[in-house]
């Protein structure tokens, strides 16, 4: 890369970390969330590598809990058509 372009920010995907922690799985969205602050905190700050880093945390954080909150659903669903309610 050359040294005279800046580099693109890194996603912080706050917004997915928010509707995670409401929707979805509260302890893995609270973590996401902070995640998401450390990426907004180091693109401001110009240290990339650390905003990747966290970006990279952020994101998985974001995938497991909505896994997580796709199979709760699933598993209430479940539960709820064969109880014979």
């Amino acid at each position: 890369m050359e040294s005279g372009q800046p580099r693109a920010a890194a996603p912080s995907y706050l917004a997915w970390s928010i509707f995670n922690t409401l929707c979805c799985c509260l302890p893995l969205g609270i973590a996401a969330i902070i995640f998401s602050c450390k990426v907004q905190n180091a693109n401001a700050l110009g240290q990339s590598s650390a905003a990747e880093e966290a970006s990279r945390t952020a994101k998985k954080l974001n995938i497991v809990a909505l896994v997580c909150g796709v199979i709760l659903v699933i598993i209430v669903i479940i539960i709820r058509f064969t109880s014979g309610s």
